[in-house]
């Protein structure tokens, strides 16, 4: 029996998907045509076109994510079928994520809660275009017919004793087995405390940090030469994913050292990379990162924080905000303008390594030239956030990153793919902290004589959880193996940015929904998480942001 239901996952995947996949393609490739066309008439006033097509624009940059996103699943499915690892669960989270996402693409894809796009709100589109994928999938569906589906998908996923995840992730078996290691890792530290630290709006705790370090988790991906593990991003991948499903404040822990790493490996001198690597590996120095401003958000050609230049040192003086750890970070990476002239934008910016004194019991900010206030915060609350002053801040000219000047802004932009890359995987583990706690709660929550999981719009719920957490996941596994391979990625991270968001915030929603009333109360772990999760869609580019920059690399630049 077993064999004929791979046999069948086989066939079905060769034919069926490949076929549905190629004429959502084709579809893809009309609009993109269209934009494309557009924008070559409106060159001459295209800031103007842009913002009035803003809508059409980000609903294509959201297409293709879920274009992009069913190929991934797709071809995870392919390669479990060929090493006959398929099971019945796998099957099933293939067909719905093809009958789900599909049926969004032509009928309306939620871009926010009152925000749809759908494909035939391009001109390009007629219904000729679209009646293959109704008379392939759409149509042969009913809704009971797919309810039955998510039905069987629950079923099998309450049976499922495992401690790592659900369905099979066709990883190696050494990365699973770092997901072992930090589940067990959270099950030890964080699992237990972390409401209360949420609730008491406490720092992570000073112990959870240096077992991180003890594990390597500061220095993951910084080079053995200089102390760190060596590991890939596919790695930083799976632990950025299975801390953020104890906490996203743990799993975000090493957001700002792989940041900062990056950032002096790129392009730091030998003796910056020789001086902090090392000490950013083995958690001696905390970074964090001081970039957006007041007034600027994302446009960070807008920056106003000034370097100015006096024999062989800089002085800094400007406001940040939104800087996370602030207060127990020793090393701030600061974006300023080293060339006063701001109608220069980007060109005008240096990256500066800066020691500061971490917080003492009397004072947040012990240095005389640095202030700040805290930002208090719905969710993410384990860092803290904070609005910061620099007066005439001294930084030595060996803390002028790469000792180059006005080359901050590129050096922050290598910086880009990795962070969304690492976003994206901590969305998959505070969605996947939300599913447990939904299958959880709903096999063991009792209504009108029987475990809530048995009604319909309990267990529907749930299997699109399921499901598009196997999506999430292997959209950015297939972003992370680009990075390592040494590509360009920038539209891969971006999608799984974009999409891993969103499925961690409905996911949170759908599973506080489950609980019910209890799900409001502030004692149950899912009300914080559906405050973590709503971050996830405003910081490392907002989803707004990233449709434009994924729309605006699809389409490239329109020659004159």
């Amino acid at each position: 029996m077993l064999n004929q239901i791979k046999n069948n996952i086989s066939n079905s995947i060769s034919s069926k998907y490949n076929e549905i996949l190629l004429d959502l393609e084709k579809i893809f490739e009309k609009i993109k045509k269209e934009l494309i066309s557009k924008k070559k008439e409106n060159l001459d006033n295209l800031k103007v076109w842009e913002i009035e097509n803003q809508h059409l624009i980000h609903g294509f940059a959201w297409i293709a994510t879920y274009i992009e996103s069913l190929r991934q699943i797709n071809e995870w499915a392919l390669k479990l079928a060929k090493n006959k690892n398929t099971s019945e669960f796998e099957h099933l989270i293939l067909d719905i994520a093809f009958i789900e996402y599909v049926s969004q693409i032509l009928n309306g894809i939620p871009m926010s809660q009152t925000e749809f796009i759908k494909v035939n709100d391009y001109e390009c589109i007629i219904p000729n275009d679209l009646n293959p994928l109704n008379n392939n999938l759409t149509k042969n569906f009913s809704i009971n017919e797919i309810a039955k589906l998510k039905e069987r998908l629950v079923k099998i996923a309450i049976k499922k004793e495992t401690t790592t995840t659900l369905e099979n992730t066709q990883l190696d078996l050494e990365f699973e087995q770092i997901r072992e290691q930090f589940q067990k890792f959270n099950a030890i530290n964080v699992n237990n405390d972390s409401n209360q630290w949420h609730l008491k709006d406490e720092l992570i705790p000073q112990k959870v940090i240096d077992e991180l370090s003890k594990l390597g988790v500061f220095g993951l991906t910084i080079p053995e030469k200089y102390g760190g593990l060596g590991l890939n991003k596919l790695a930083m991948c799976v632990v950025s994913e299975e801390l953020a499903r104890g906490y996203i404040g743990v799993g975000s822990l090493a957001t700002r050292t792989e940041i900062a790493s990056e950032l002096i490996i790129n392009d730091g001198t030998k003796a910056q990379k020789d001086l902090w690597l090392p000490k950013i590996a083995n958690g001696e120095t905390i970074p964090a990162a001081c970039f957006t401003e007041p007034d600027c958000g994302s446009d960070l050609g807008s920056i106003k924080t000034k370097a100015k230049k006096d024999a062989d040192n800089y002085f800094l003086s400007g406001n940040k905000t939104w800087i996370t750890h602030a207060s127990r970070a020793n090393l701030f990476i600061i974006l300023a303008r080293t060339n006063p002239d701001i109608s220069l934008k980007n060109k005008g910016l240096s990256i500066f390594l800066v020691p500061k004194t971490p917080e003492t019991k009397k004072e947040i900010f012990p240095d005389k030239n640095i202030s700040g206030t805290e930002i208090k915060v719905l969710g993410y609350r384990g860092m803290k956030e904070f609005e910061l002053r620099f007066e005439n801040l001294e930084v030595e000219y060996l803390g002028l990153l790469g000792e180059v000047e006005n080359n901050g802004f590129s050096q922050l932009m290598k910086t880009f793919e990795s962070a969304r890359i690492q976003t994206a995987a901590r969305s998959i583990g505070v969605a996947q902290n939300a599913l447990d706690l939904a299958l959880s709660y709903s096999v063991n929550r009792k209504q009108f004589g029987r475990s809530i999981i048995n009604f319909q719009r309990v267990y529907n719920k749930i299997a699109m959880m399921i499901v598009e957490i196997a999506m999430g996941r292997q959209l950015t596994y297939f972003a992370a193996k680009n990075k390592d391979l040494g590509h360009r990625c920038d539209l891969e991270a971006g999608m799984a940015k974009l999409l891993c968001a969103k499925i961690a915030w409905s996911s949170a929603d759908n599973s506080l929904q489950i609980h019910g009333g209890n799900g409001y109360a502030l004692e149950y772990e899912i009300s914080r998480i559906l405050c973590d999760a709503r971050v996830l869609n405003i910081f490392e580019g907002s989803a707004e942001i990233q449709a434009q920059v994924i729309a605006n690399r699809i389409m490239g630049k329109i020659p004159n």
